[in-house]
């Protein structure tokens, strides 16, 4: 879905599932913000195609964070000589888990065993190579307030609680808001993160009214898809003043 100039939403379906990841874009070529669960890469790539975008033209990878459903299907686009060339962009707080140097704070050693086990062979072997602890995947190191040029401009806002790392990405030109898990959308309206995948739910809610700042007409939820309209910011900052 176009969402604006330099903007594609992609509509993943996973069965009864439907996920989000975002394409920027520009003459130079596109970003993929978040990979999807692994085994993804041929679904996410025939979406850019029907965008209108050559899949060849890939510049980076941005993670908003180091969940499974968010970087599962890194393993796809690195575990080449060519992908092992591509910059990967995450905030430093959730750098060590996305390289393997640390446990996925959501992702228990059963779950992982899982995952592995329905993994169809090639994809479990990229996996077990990239998430191995030997490679450091992401290249690059967002900050807080830094503006990547691209697409137009991309700005980085720190938003943890739902990880330490998350990051959502706000976009000057369409007043468009990427966010990640920073918050959900259901039957079109905007709500907060699913507390059930939030460690720190107060941090969180305390990290939205960062968004303030910001001039928001369109926000991409990873989980529920696209909010847009004129009571977009009030309805982020009822969000960030609730209680948890």
């Amino acid at each position: 879905m176009r969402i604006a100039q330099s903007i594609e939403m992609l509509e993943l379906k996973l069965g009864q599932r439907q996920i989000n990841p975002t394409v920027v874009y520009d003459a130079e070529g596109y970003w993929l913000i978040d990979t999807g669960l692994p085994s993804s890469r041929s679904a996410i790539e025939a979406l850019i195609t029907e965008a209108g975008i050559d899949t060849a033209r890939l510049q980076g990878i941005i993670l908003t964070h180091q969940d499974i459903d968010h970087i599962g299907g890194l393993p796809e686009w690195l575990d080449t000589p060519a992908g092992r060339e591509l910059p990967v962009y995450a905030h430093e707080d959730d750098r060590a888990p996305i390289n393997a140097k640390a446990p996925l704070i959501k992702v228990t050693a059963e779950r992982r065993a899982s995952l592995l086990e329905s993994m169809p062979d090639p994809v479990r072997q990229s996996f077990l190579t990239i998430f191995s602890g030997e490679h450091e995947n992401v290249t690059n190191v967002l900050s807080d307030g830094e503006t990547l040029s691209f697409g137009g401009g991309l700005t980085i806002v720190h938003t943890p609680g739902h990880t330490p790392g998350h990051i959502c990405l706000y976009h000057a030109p369409s007043k468009t808001l990427i966010a990640g898990d920073a918050m959900i959308a259901a039957d079109g309206v905007l709500q907060g993160p699913n507390p059930s995948f939030t460690p720190d739910m107060p941090q969180a809610l305390r990290s939205l009214g960062k968004l303030a700042a910001y001039e928001i007409n369109n926000v991409i939820c990873y989980h529920g898809g696209l909010v847009s309209g004129k009571g977009v910011q009030q309805r982020i900052a009822e969000i960030a003043s609730s209680e948890a």
